[in-house]
């Protein structure tokens, strides 16, 4: 790979952040919001960029456990083992947690079970929280992160107003990590202060995590065993929240809305050895996005943002939505970045992989980028 050149990079954050004004939503708007990086791979065998969601996973102990579990499947799923040691996890008292099918339910539940009247969504991010809440009839403002800024929150952007803002952290899909104590800030007596933390335990020590503090107000935690331990299809999740909150989240919920298998897997994720091999995967995943950020460095049509602390990472370029199609024809899924609110065509999202991947779409970028006409100098 010889033609790697020297990277053109985002700007280093200027002490003093720009405001961003907080946009009404219309009905105007063109994001796909329902868009996911599954529709980019699925009935269709690609090396798989495109799903933030570990290579290899699960792994044989969890799969064994969860198959062990489908011999009570005649029995109603009982929640409370699972809870129990959520909570311990967290060192919560169990009335401050609650099992989801998955980060997405706890959302549609947040949007219907919870009287906001001036939700503000923290953008970009995650598109589905605006989806839960805009279904669920609420008018959504939005505060898009500047690029020029490193896309790291200020939390004077957020209107005071609001009574409910959502936020990731890390952040899909510009994977960066926002540290705790500004995003305390964003906490006010009457508002809801919700943090997606669903790729938090792929930061190594999870620094900057809220999961597990009671004393920030109104604070509302999202995890998902979806990404580590690659669980997608068993969805499985849990909110951690002030017993109030918890409890009207419960009422919206339908009986039994997490099966025993995932149950089972929610509970042998909680384990000491289990966390053990998670903060692994998570030192794992930071040499390899390091290979990745420097791979692509390289590449002088490409700009990264470098601040990346996830499981993926966020580069843009002209052409992208070319050179995605031109990947897919070489084997590779790369997840477009044009449904995402403060983001456009020229921007794509890439999990992270093992080094042979890596410096196999790495090869692949080199001729997608000559394919596209965008190989510079050439």
């Amino acid at each position: 790979m010889e033609r790697y050149r020297e990277t053109s990079r985002l700007p280093s954050p200027t002490p003093h952040f720009t405001h961003t004004l907080a946009a009404m939503y219309t009905h105007t708007d063109t994001h796909d919001l329902r868009h996911h990086g599954d529709a980019e791979v699925r009935d269709e065998k690609l090396t798989d960029l495109a799903v933030n969601v570990r290579a290899n996973t699960p792994p044989d102990w969890l799969r064994e456990r969860i198959a062990a579990s489908l011999t009570g499947l005649a029995a109603y799923p009982d929640g409370r083992a699972a809870r129990v040691a959520v909570a311990a996890r967290h060192d919560l008292p169990t009335e401050r947690v609650l099992l989801t099918a998955g980060a997405a339910e706890a959302f549609v539940l947040l949007a219907r079970a919870l009287p906001a009247r001036r939700p503000v969504v923290v953008h970009p991010q995650f598109t589905e929280p605006e989806a839960a809440l805009r279904d669920a009839g609420h008018q959504v403002r939005r505060v898009l992160l500047r690029e020029e800024d490193g896309f790291r929150l200020d939390p004077e952007a957020v209107p005071e107003d609001a009574d409910l803002v959502v936020v990731g952290n890390p952040t899909n899909p510009t994977s960066v990590l926002h540290p705790a104590a500004l995003l305390a800030r964003l906490a006010r007596p009457g508002r809801t202060l919700v943090v997606d933390e669903a790729f938090m335990d792929a930061v190594p020590g999870e620094r900057e995590a809220l999961a597990g503090r009671s004393d920030v107000p109104g604070l509302v935690v999202l995890r998902s065993l979806t990404k580590t331990w690659g669980l997608a299809g068993l969805r499985v999740g849990y909110v951690l929240a002030e017993p109030a909150t918890v409890a009207a989240l419960e009422r919206a919920q339908p009986l039994w809305p997490v099966s025993s298998p995932a149950l089972a897997a929610a509970e042998a994720c909680m384990s000491r050895a289990a966390l053990a091999e998670a903060e692994h995967a998570a030192h794992r995943i930071a040499v390899e996005r390091a290979h990745l950020l420097a791979g692509l460095a390289e590449f002088e049509e490409v700009r990264t943002v470098t601040a990346a602390e996830g499981p993926f990472v966020l580069v843009r370029m002209e052409g992208a939505d070319v050179v995605r199609e031109r990947l897919r024809s070489l084997g590779f899924a790369a997840r477009r970045g044009d449904t995402f609110p403060g983001l456009g065509p020229q921007w794509l999202r890439l999990a992270v992989r093992d080094r042979v991947t890596t410096n196999r779409f790495l090869q692949a970028l080199d001729q997608a980028l000559v394919m596209a006409g965008n190989a510079g100098g050439r």
